[in-house]
């Protein structure tokens, strides 16, 4: 199909007149494929990706979907479990899941830790995410009940043995003032006052935080997913939802164009 003017598609689509659609865009509320769109552009209905205030109004047909969810603590990141009162596909709108399709968490949250959980519907793609051989970082604020010591500090930052083997961390650093600010504005429920850590991993072992904290004796209070490679969970508050931009899908090592 030929290009058309951006308006004339939504006005086609039953979003607004062509005046009404072109105030829209003018106002910043219409995407395509992830950017802030301009009157007057030519798209085509059937490969753009179109969105108004978030909400998709075309995607192009086969287009798989890429989301980044806040999860909470006390939410599952299983699909289903008849024990859990809430898993992660119960917090995505249905406007957001792929027609037809199989919503699935790319690796998990265990369920009293929150933050970034990316969901999707690309096999190929999560398995290139969760593959060790891309060493995809992940990035995880840890709020504690006090300052580490100095010999807790050099114990985790050198390895703990754990069963599987040694378990070290990427990186680990006092997170920033600001860092917290805005990540405690996000959390619900909102914590107490705890001290803020912020730990990078490549390896992915069960509760490997939690367990390397614990062995040192300075267990975990809050543990949140801030990062996953370069997705960020940004501004994104407690159990919202969003989709990745296609930038965003590419910008994984080994990931393929959703394109």
């Amino acid at each position: 199909m030929p290009p058309e003017r951006l308006q004339k598609v939504l006005a086609a689509a039953g979003i607004a007149s062509r005046r009404g659609s072109e105030e829209l865009i003018a106002a910043g509320r219409v995407t395509v494929d992830g950017r802030r769109a301009v009157i007057g552009e030519q798209v085509d209905s059937e490969t753009a990706e179109i969105e108004v205030d978030g909400r998709a109004i075309l995607r192009p047909s086969g287009t798989r979907t890429y989301l980044v969810l806040h999860k909470p603590a006390g939410v599952t990141s299983t699909v289903r479990d008849r024990h859990a009162a809430r898993t992660v596909l119960d917090l995505v709108p249905p406007s957001m899941r792929p027609a037809g399709g199989r919503l699935f968490p790319v690796g998990r949250l265990d369920q009293d830790s929150e933050g970034l959980l990316v969901l999707t519907d690309d096999g190929s793609w999560a398995e290139r995410i969760l593959h060790p051989r891309f060493g995809i970082e992940r990035e995880y604020a840890l709020g504690l009940h006090a300052d580490l010591t100095g010999e807790q500090r050099r114990a985790v930052e050198t390895g703990i043995e754990l069963p599987e083997g040694q378990a070290m961390l990427y990186h680990l650093r006092a997170a920033t003032p600001i860092e917290t600010r805005r990540l405690v504005a996000l959390l619900q429920p909102a914590p107490p006052p705890l001290t803020w850590y912020r730990a990078t991993l490549r390896q992915g072992w069960k509760r490997q935080l939690r367990r390397m904290f614990g062995a040192v004796e300075m267990p975990v209070e809050r543990l949140v997913r801030v990062r996953v490679g370069p997705i960020r969970l940004d501004e994104l508050p407690s159990g919202q939802v969003r989709r990745l931009t296609p930038a965003e899908v590419r910008s994984l090592p080994g990931a393929p164009s959703p394109d």
